[in-house]
């Protein structure tokens, strides 16, 4: 019987920042930047950094993403073929803009068409939302846009919306800030009374950023009672970055994520004078004026070609 010719893939996947201020593990706005894996079936596993920042993850079938496909193809009984992974990342790492969300979703979706599983958008979300621990970047790498999810005992919901005419300004310090310490810092609980007034601030904020109510956006983020009252004491600048973002056209701050990167919201035809005077006030900072990623992670099949299994 004649054996097939290996097949080639590329997949990509876009960062995201969560939280948005008051929707703690809930929402999520998909950014562009990326993760871009090329795969080519080979006889063993290996992956290959083209960025610099990846060379510190393992080459091996240790790797984090192949680590993910085998996990997933083993739930469905598959043996997925070993392929060498291309891994390129324009994707802060460690930093709240969902790298490891995006490498996450990679390996959901590679494992999908390595074992032709056909998995449904939901089915994909499940599994990520697994690895993962909350549905927010890892939903909004999947569908794209700004989503908002919750998790529950029958699994994961997400509501997509796309579109919004809306850009982020993220200010990225040098120095990295590990999610269990900003994890430690939150209380254990909240009292009954504190989780309702939380939760009404973050219905009033969905519904603002629903109804381009910037205004109300930008008041709700700061209002938030879950994780940045808590967390915003971890990060030195973030008081003079959001005066800086307020004054020159910023409608909202928050934290991405778990920080450090502070996010500052503002309507399109504003971002690029937010942008300079950001980068002008923070020149030991790295600051990116990125846009909302409309569509979620993709993969194609490339024509058959083979690339130098070392650089």
């Amino acid at each position: 019987m004649k054996s097939r010719e290996p097949r080639s893939f590329k997949i990509i996947v876009p960062g995201s920042t969560a939280n948005l201020g008051a929707g703690f593990d809930s929402l999520g706005l998909a950014l562009n930047v990326y993760l871009t894996v090329e795969v080519h079936e080979a006889g063993e596993w290996k992956v290959i950094p083209l960025s610099s920042d990846l060379k510190i993850f393992p080459s091996d079938e240790t790797h984090f993403i192949i680590e993910v496909v085998k996990e997933v193809a083993e739930e469905y009984g598959r043996k997925p073929t070993p392929c060498h992974l291309y891994v390129s990342s324009d994707i802060p790492l460690t930093r709240g803009l969902g790298s490891s969300a995006a490498a996450v979703v990679a390996g959901v979706e590679l494992a999908n068409v390595l074992c032709g599983l056909n998995l449904s958008q939901e089915k994909k979300l499940a599994h990520a939302n697994r690895f993962e621990g909350h549905p927010d970047n890892v939903g909004a790498s999947l569908y794209g846009g700004f989503v908002v999810t919750c998790q529950h005992e029958k699994g994961v919901s997400l509501v997509s919306v796309s579109d919004l005419p809306v850009d982020v300004v993220c200010v990225i310090p040098k120095a990295e800030l590990k999610t269990s310490d900003s994890r430690n810092v939150l209380p254990s609980r909240l009292s009954f009374d504190e989780s309702v007034e939380a939760g009404t601030i973050s219905n009033v904020l969905v519904a603002a950023f629903l109804t381009g109510d910037w205004e109300t956006v930008g008041k709700m983020m700061k209002r938030d009672r879950y994780h940045q009252p808590y967390r915003r004491k971890l990060i030195p600048h973030y008081d003079a970055v959001e005066e800086v973002a307020n004054r020159f056209g910023a409608f909202g701050v928050a934290l991405s994520g778990a920080g450090p990167t502070i996010a500052c919201f503002v309507e399109r035809e504003a971002s690029e004078w937010l942008f300079r005077q950001l980068e002008q006030s923070f020149p030991s900072m790295d600051v990116r004026k990125l846009s909302i990623s409309q569509t979620g992670s993709s993969i194609t099949i490339e024509h058959t070609k083979v690339r130098p299994s070392s650089l």
